[in-house]
C-alpha cells in the first residue's frame, strides 16, 4: 500500500498520517503507530522501494557536491561515481539538544554498504529520512551513486523539529545545481570551506570517505 500510494504521486507525509492512524494492513491487525515511528518506517520502506531500481542503473559520470543551510543546520551532500553506499553523519555543537555538557562538537553517523544494513542505525529517524531524499534523486536521474550526508548543527538549532526537516532540507538540497569535480579530493576540499570543523576530522570519522579517499581502483593500473 505505501508504494502503490507514493507511485501515484501522495505525497510522503499524507501515507505517514494515514499509516500512523492505522489505515494500512489487514483488518484485524491495523493498529495505531506513534508519529515518529511512522515516519521512519515510511521513509525506510520507500527509499528501499526506490533503491531497488536505482541499483540497476549507470552511476553518474563526475563527483557531485550539494550544500544547503537551514535554521542553523549546515548540509553537505556528496555523491559519488560509485556503486549505491551511504552514510549519513551529524555534528552536534556544543549548546545544542544532544550536546549540551561538552565542548566540543559530538559526531556520530551510520554506514551501510551496497547490500544495505540490517540493524536500525544509531543517529534514527535523520538517516532514513535523507536516504529518502536521495533515493528520490537518483530513481528521477536514473543514476546509481555513493552518497554522503554531513550535517552541521549548530546552537541556534534551538529545538529539533523532527526528522521530516532532514528529510525536506536534502530534497532542498539536491535541487540546486552541485558544484562538480574530477576527484574526490577535490570535492572534500570544497565541501571542507562550508563546514566549520576540518575535513581531517570528517575523514577520521567516516567510512565512505576513508574508501573514496584511499582505496584504490583497478582502473587506475589501466
Amino acid at each position: 500500500a505505501i508504494i502503490d500510494l507514493f507511485s501515484n504521486g501522495i505525497s510522503v507525509t499524507r501515507i505517514q498520517r494515514a499509516f500512523s492512524i492505522g489505515m494500512f494492513g489487514l483488518d484485524k491487525k491495523r493498529k495505531l503507530v506513534p508519529t515518529r515511528w511512522s515516519i521512519t518506517a515510511i521513509d525506510n520502506n520507500i527509499s528501499l522501494s526506490c533503491l531497488e531500481d536505482i541499483k540497476q542503473f549507470e552511476s553518474i559520470d563526475e563527483y557531485r557536491v550539494y550544500k544547503y543551510k537551514n535554521l542553523d543546520n549546515i548540509f553537505i551532500i556528496i555523491l559519488s561515481p560509485e556503486n549505491w553506499k551511504y552514510e549519513c553523519i551529524e555534528a552536534w555543537f556544543p549548546e545544542t539538544t544532544w550536546n549540551e555538557k561538552e565542548n566540543s562538537p559530538q559526531i556520530m553517523g551510520d554506514y551501510e554498504p551496497y547490500s544495505g544494513r540490517t540493524t536500525y542505525a544509531k543517529i534514527g529517524g535523520s538517516y532514513y529520512s535523507a536516504r529518502l531524499a536521495i533515493a528520490e534523486k537518483l530513481k528521477n536521474e536514473r543514476r546509481q551513486a555513493s552518497a554522503l550526508v554531513l550535517r552541521e548543527i549548530h546552537p541556534g538549532y534551538i529545538l529539533p523539529i523532527g526528522v521530516w526537516n532532514i528529510r525536506e532540507s536534502i530534497r532542498a538540497a539536491l535541487r540546486i545545481k552541485p558544484t562538480k569535480f574530477n576527484t574526490i579530493n577535490e570535492a572534500i576540499n570544497f565541501a571542507g570551506k562550508h563546514l566549520t570543523i576540518p575535513c581531517k576530522k570528517w575523514l577520521e570519522k567516516s567510512t565512505l570517505l576513508k574508501q573514496l579517499h584511499y582505496q584504490k581502483k583497478i582502473s587506475e593500473y589501466f
